[in-house]
C-alpha cells in the first residue's frame, strides 16, 4: 500500500510541525550529539528526518492528523524513565510522541529499516539521505543518536507495530 502523501498532512494543523519538532528535540535531547555544533546540527538533521519517516507511516491521512489533535501525543513522561532524560516544565515536552519517537528510535539504529520505511512512504530515498545513507560524519555525530544498545529500550516500546506496518505495505505494494 504505497501511499502519496502532502508532507504537511502527517501532524496536527494547528501548528503542523509541533510533535515532530518536539519528538525530534526529544530525541536529541535524550542522546545527545558528543561533536561541537555542527555535530549537534547533523544529529538534529537525522533526529528530525526520522521522525519525520516515522509520523508520515503513523499519521498518513488527514483523518489521522485528526485523530492525534483530538486525542495529543501523549508527551515525554514514558520516555523519560526510559531514556533517563529530563526537561522538567518544558511545555514542548506535551507534544512528544511516544509511538514516533520509538519508530524513529528503530529507523535511526538500523538504515536498511529506514530504507524500507520511506520506500513504504514512495518518497525518494535521498529526501531522507542523512537518515538512510549516513556517511562517517553523521555517525560520529549521532553516535549515540544511532547506537542500539542505548536506543532499545525506547524502539522497543512499538517496534512490533512499526514492523507489522512495514510489512502489510511490502505485501500490499506486491
Amino acid at each position: 500500500m504505497h501511499r502519496s502523501r502532502d508532507r504537511s498532512s502527517h501532524v496536527p494543523t494547528a501548528n503542523p510541525q509541533r510533535v515532530v519538532a518536539a519528538t525530534a528535540r526529544w530525541l536529541v535531547t535524550a542522546f545527545p550529539s558528543t561533536g561541537g555544533s555542527f555535530s549537534r546540527a547533523l544529529a538534529e538533521v537525522q533526529a528530525r528526518q526520522a521522525v519525520d519517516v516515522a509520523a508520515g507511516l503513523r499519521y498518513p491521512t488527514p483523518l489521522d492528523v485528526e485523530l492525534l489533535e483530538l486525542t495529543g501525543p501523549g508527551g515525554a513522561g514514558r520516555l523519560d524513565e526510559l531514556a533517563g532524560a529530563c526537561e522538567p516544565d518544558e511545555i514542548w515536552r506535551e507534544w512528544v510522541d511516544e509511538v514516533l519517537a520509538s519508530w524513529a528510535c528503530c529507523l535511526l539504529a538500523d538504515p536498511a529499516l529506514a530504507v524500507r520505511a520511506v520506500a513504504a512512504l514512495d518518497e525518494p530515498e535521498s529526501a531522507f539521505g542523512r537518515l538512510t545513507d549516513p556517511g562517517h560524519r553523521e555517525r560520529d555525530a549521532g553516535v549515540l543518536l544511532r547506537h542500539p544498545d542505548l536506543l532499545s529500550p525506547v524502539a522497543d516500546l512499538h517496534r512490533d507495530g512499526l514492523l507489522a506496518l512495514l510489512d502489510r505495505t511490502t505485501a500490499s505494494a506486491s
